[in-house]
């Protein structure tokens, strides 16, 4: 039986780029039909926007819709940082994607209080719930960042602190299995480089910058997804999911999306909080990653969650993306694929609401 089939599945933040394709991948059935899913967060008109976006969508055979969609998509206004919404939408629930998250680097900077709240509260509030009322609950997977890997900024010193939280509830809640994933730069997901680059492009530039030496791990929402399911299927107790990918320069990204254009690139320094290299396993945990094919499995730091569970380590170093960079015409290649993709499923998404 295929691991999701008549499950409960609560997602929050259920309406971020991540959520939407989440949502979308698990009504397919790849992973099981659902019994019911759950889009859980505090924005009501994204909720509205997504909710009326389905009902508009005819049922065709082998698609994303089943005849009892309204049976299986529910939408619930609540916030991660509310313990009492958290502990409404958890009844009944078997598993958890938490995808709620203030993530936008400077954002978290200037406001390091509120990405405490949503970043690190708002996973508490889940163990905490589960851990005090007894719920039934699974599976919960955590969605973290590369930023949590040696952090330098709030974003990620707080992704960093909500994987240790799921880490250590394996302790507290003994029948529900904790995991989470983490990965890099997103294509086109709100807050990504590239549609940044695609509106300076549209406007006659100058596309921005950083510096000439950033590089950054590139993956589709797809693949982000792809990364969550396999820590659904095999994932341990405590293992944290890093996806294999590749990585690119920014000046050769920007290089590719300009193609034949006279626009200009200026070099504007890095933000704050900003890294020159993503890093996804760090030097430290390189010990405890474990090759998953094509994903390594870092390993809890803990022992009593760990349980010996830790085989011949997968990497001798951190796993960086500033090593094994492609060059400029395998980012090419890359970002026609990636918009090839975007562009079938923009295709069937218009042919789903006619």
């Amino acid at each position: 039986m295929k691991p999701l089939e008549n499950k409960s599945i609560l997602i929050t933040g259920g309406t971020g780029s991540l959520g939407k394709v989440l949502v979308r991948r698990l009504l397919t059935g790849e992973m099981g039909v659902p019994k019911k899913l759950i889009v859980f967060s505090r924005d009501e008109a994204k909720q509205h926007f997504m909710r009326v976006e389905y009902m508009r969508k005819r049922v065709v055979t082998d698609e994303v819709i089943y005849q009892n969609l309204d049976d299986i998509l529910k939408f619930r206004i609540g916030d991660v940082r509310d313990y009492h919404s958290v502990s409404g939408a958890l009844q009944g629930v078997d598993v958890v994607f938490n995808a709620a998250a203030l993530k936008q680097v400077p954002t978290c900077e200037y406001f390091p209080f509120q990405a405490v709240m949503t970043n690190i509260a708002g996973p508490e509030n889940i163990v905490r719930a589960i851990e005090e009322q007894h719920l039934p609950v699974e599976t919960v997977v955590g969605i973290s960042t590369d930023k949590a890997c040696k952090p330098v900024n709030v974003m990620g010193m707080t992704k960093a602190i909500q994987e240790r939280v799921f880490l250590q509830a394996n302790m507290r809640c003994q029948d529900t299995r904790f995991l989470c994933v983490r990965y890099g730069n997103v294509l086109a997901s709100r807050g990504s480089v590239i549609p940044l680059f695609h509106e300076q492009i549209g406007h006659g530039g100058p596309v921005t910058i950083t510096t000439t030496d950033m590089t950054r791990f590139l993956l589709s929402l797809d693949q982000a997804v792809d990364t969550i399911f396999a820590a659904v299927r095999g994932g341990l107790r405590g293992e944290t999911y890093i996806p294999r990918v590749p990585s690119a320069r920014m000046v050769d990204i920007a290089r590719a999306l300009i193609g034949e254009r006279k626009i200009e690139t200026v070099i504007t320094g890095i933000r704050p909080g900003e890294k020159i290299h993503e890093i996804l396993i760090s030097e430290e945990e390189s010990h405890r990653a474990i090759d998953r094919g094509s994903f390594y499995a870092i390993a809890p730091i803990l022992p009593e969650v760990r349980q010996d569970q830790v085989q011949v380590p997968a990497l001798t170093g951190e796993y960086s993306s500033g090593n094994d960079v492609m060059n400029y015409e395998q980012v090419v290649e890359l970002l026609n694929l990636q918009q090839l993709m975007v562009g079938q499923v923009s295709l069937e998404n218009q042919e789903l609401l006619r």
